[in-house]
């Protein structure tokens, strides 16, 4: 279709009229302005109290005592008075084995005894009546010393008699199996009805002492000096905790400082005791301890998750009355659970940000929202909000 030229000119005409009085109506009119939206940031306070000063080390649980329980003589296993992980104490009977030839050996001892005794008081009598006869001149003076030697010959006889009748009673003993200390036993290694002899290799349970029990742990050489003058002062406390370091698992006191440190990894192992009262520490498993050394008055405590780094150090966000952040340089002198022992920078009851700093700029305008349910921050995502 062929379109007139005169045509295609009013229209282009009419399309810029009309834009011209747009334009007029809307010429000199400010634009709307920005809205700037506070973000959103988890704050916390700084906080004041006494802290103490605590080096953190990585032990293992032992236990004070632990004994394989075994045979001192041979014999039949004829009873088992325990039952398996049972806690028993000094003195229980945990076994016994069949006495017959023990008591057999003893009776055949005190009959022995008895029989010497006999011939003793005899040759006695026999010794009195030839002194009398001596002084009459009624009998050779050398059969009344062959007398005497007589009378000494039973007494050590009688003597034998009654070592042989202590040893007989102390096998006889050894066939009943007795706790030597308050402990736990262990698994059964043997059943009723086998043979037990000394010379087995495999005992028939294990005790070990539960309560109290230790733990050996490690520190830094560097540390010592702090650990001897704190044990100068008095009795230091040490706090145990599960692998994971978060639960606490028992409260005691530092029993001593090893005599040499490891110079292949400048450690020295440190030994503490513990009352294990309700037998959370159990040998053989890997525990956190830490070890107060003094205690800070009034110091200052943020939680971890506040500090940020930079080129220049740690420094955490400040938010000030205009509900606007500043950086704010910090020295940390410990972390620890969760919280860092601020030494400067800080002033108690000011707010810092500890989560949602990643969109933070100095003078960022913010809002304090609720903790997110979401577990505590990664190193990788500390300070960023879901």
């Amino acid at each position: 279709m062929h379109v007139p030229y005169k045509s295609v000119l009013g229209l282009v005409a009419f399309a810029a009229a009309a834009f011209a009085v747009i334009h007029w109506r809307f010429a000199g009119q400010p634009a709307a302005p920005a809205v700037i939206l506070p973000v959103p940031v988890v704050t916390a306070q700084v906080q004041q109290h006494d802290e103490p000063i605590v080096l953190r080390g990585i032990g293992t649980v032992e236990a004070l005592n632990t004994a394989s329980i075994q045979s001192q003589v041979t014999g039949v296993l004829e009873e088992v008075d325990f039952t398996e992980g049972q806690a028993v104490k000094k003195g229980d009977i945990l076994a016994k084995i069949d006495p017959s030839l023990y008591e057999a050996a003893l009776a055949q001892a005190q009959g022995q005894l008895a029989k010497d005794t006999a011939l003793h008081a005899q040759a006695e009598s026999d010794l009195a009546r030839y002194q009398a006869l001596g002084r009459e001149d009624s009998i050779a003076l050398q059969q009344v010393a062959d007398q005497k030697f007589l009378v000494a010959q039973d007494a050590a006889a009688m003597q034998t008699d009654q070592a042989l009748i202590n040893s007989d009673k102390t096998q006889l003993d050894f066939t009943t199996l007795r706790a030597p200390f308050d402990g736990v036993t262990g698994i059964l290694q043997t059943d009723i009805g086998n043979l037990i002899q000394p010379t087995d290799t495999i005992p028939i349970v294990v005790l070990t002492q539960m309560r109290p029990i230790a733990v050996v742990f490690t520190l830094p050489q560097a540390d010592i000096p702090a650990v001897q003058t704190a044990m100068a002062r008095g009795p230091v406390q040490a706090t145990v905790y599960d692998q994971s370091g978060k639960k606490e698992l028992d409260i005691g006191k530092l029993l001593l400082i090893n005599n040499q440190a490891t110079t292949t990894s400048g450690t020295v192992q440190l030994k503490a005791i513990f009352p294990n009262q309700q037998r959370q520490l159990w040998p053989g498993t890997f525990v956190n301890v830490d070890l107060t050394t003094s205690v800070v008055p009034n110091a200052l405590t943020i939680p971890i998750n506040a500090l940020q780094q930079n080129n220049n150090g740690q420094f955490v966000y400040v938010v000030g009355a205009d509900k606007r952040v500043s950086v704010q340089p910090v020295e940390v002198t410990q972390r620890l659970h969760m919280a860092a022992l601020i030494s400067k920078g800080l002033q108690a009851g000011e707010t810092v940000v500890v989560q949602g700093q990643y969109r933070l700029t100095p003078g960022t305008l913010v809002v304090a929202t609720a903790p997110s349910d979401a577990p505590t921050p990664s190193t990788a995502s500390a300070g960023m909000l879901p």
